[in-house]
């Protein structure tokens, strides 16, 4: 059974998460589990450049959002909670972050490690970059830290850690960026989010908890449906969700090798009118409706984009057809 852990590495509740989900495993006497970590920002504006977390903790803007993080408590007092939970679960007495880090580096590094050498490997670089982070505290923003864990885990020449490494040339940024959005579509909002046979479980929950979800898990068997129409799915999601641009990131893949499928051929054309892209919503829909002249949702939305692009006579026609067809189109 696969257990998917989405979390951001600048979480102090996803490292002890991590904790508690080995704690649970130590007495899991059911079907093989494998742990696959998965990315999650909770602060995607943090600079590229890390900022000490003093001077973070300093700014009036920042106090306000971390006091909302925590209703009650001061952003110190917070801290220290969770550090307190820390140092029950083993993971030392000097523990907390002292950097505002950006993360898609190290999540890069991370989606690598399970690329390369599967779960066990993954896990090694996940717990590095967390001590690093948290024990540490070092920037995991900062590509030597990152070189070096590369280079312990024995990924250095694979993650692109060599000579003088550049953001602009390492790879695997482009699987984090799917990856991203993958979660958000399966509704992942918080970290950690745990993701097993399509149930989820969020928060760092103690050890019984987990055992108790991997056993509902385990009872649990989705529907395996065929990666292309998972992907579709996701990004039909993302649209739905008001994310056009994510969503046609997930279709480029389907439109590439399924380029003739109508399913995917409509839904990148709503992800064009809902991203304002109108020739080429407008291009897409006319074959649409070329093909299926009886399509009223296809006629509908060539009417609309038509309509956006100051086109109304021929909008009009299409609009009219459409509503005809299907009348609640009529006050669509």
């Amino acid at each position: 059974m696969r257990v998917e852990i989405w979390a951001d590495v600048v979480c102090g509740w996803a490292h002890i998460g991590k904790r508690r989900m080995e704690k649970a495993l130590a007495s899991w006497e059911g079907e093989p589990v494998e742990v696959v970590w998965r990315p999650y920002q909770i602060d995607p504006s943090a600079p590229v450049r890390a900022v000490p977390m003093a001077e973070l903790l300093a700014d009036p803007v920042a106090d306000e959002a971390l006091r909302a993080c925590a209703p009650g408590l001061s952003p110190a007092e917070n801290r220290a909670r969770v550090a307190q939970v820390a140092a029950a679960e083993g993971l030392g007495e000097q523990w907390g972050s002292g950097w505002r880090a950006g993360t898609l580096e190290a999540h890069r590094l991370i989606a690598l490690a399970y690329e390369k050498g599967g779960a066990e490997l993954q896990d090694r670089v996940v717990e590095r970059v967390l001590r690093a982070h948290f024990v540490d505290v070092q920037d995991i923003s900062d590509l030597t830290v990152l070189t070096a864990i590369a280079a312990e885990a024995g990924l250095a020449e694979e993650a692109g850690y060599t000579g003088e490494p550049s953001l602009d040339t390492l790879p695997g940024a482009e699987l984090v960026r799917e990856l991203l959005l993958v979660g958000k579509a399966k509704g992942v909002r918080t970290s950690p989010t745990i993701v097993a046979n399509g149930l989820a479980l969020e928060g760092a929950q103690p050890p019984a908890t987990l055992r108790e979800f991997l056993e509902d898990a385990a009872r649990h068997t989705p529907r395996r449906l065929p990666d292309e129409v998972e992907r579709l799915r996701y990004a039909e999601s993302l649209l739905d969700q008001r994310d056009p641009l994510g969503s046609l990131t997930l279709l480029r893949p389907l439109m590439t090798a399924h380029g003739d499928d109508r399913g995917v051929r409509l839904l990148a054309a709503r992800a064009y009118f809902a991203s304002a892209q109108l020739n080429r919503a407008r291009t897409a829909l006319e074959s649409l409706v070329a093909e299926s002249p009886d399509d009223s949702y296809a006629r509908h939305l060539l009417g609309r984009t038509l309509q956006r692009q100051g086109r109304h006579e021929e909008a009009a026609s299409h609009l009219t057809l459409a509503a005809a067809m299907t009348p609640d189109y009529a006050t669509g």
